[in-house]
């Protein structure tokens, strides 16, 4: 059996193919979507907006919110931890040390 070519990625410009390319492609990536939180125990949240504007979403967890609340207090934690970083090393270079 021969390898396959690359795809080459570029917009469809029919309309109809491009939406019966969206559908199949976002069922694709749904299932890979589950078999990540299934094979490797992850919470996963995926949101896909359709070129209408329709949402498509899945989780894992119980629900999404439940997702979103462990990310901001992920996001708030690093942010803090960046914030700290950041003052020590102002205020080694204030008083002329340098940083390792």
């Amino acid at each position: 059996m021969a390898p396959r070519g690359r795809v080459q990625l570029r917009r469809f410009q029919d309309r109809l193919s491009r939406q019966v390319r969206f559908f199949k492609r976002r069922t694709g990536l749904f299932k890979k979507a589950f078999e990540l939180s299934l094979l490797c125990d992850a919470e996963v949240v995926l949101l896909v907006f359709s070129p209408a504007g329709k949402l498509y979403e899945y989780s894992s967890s119980a629900s999404i919110e439940h997702t979103y609340d462990g990310y901001q207090q992920f996001a708030r934690a690093r942010r803090n931890v960046n914030e700290a970083s950041q003052n020590r090393n102002n205020v080694k270079s204030q008083y002329g040390f340098s940083n390792p």
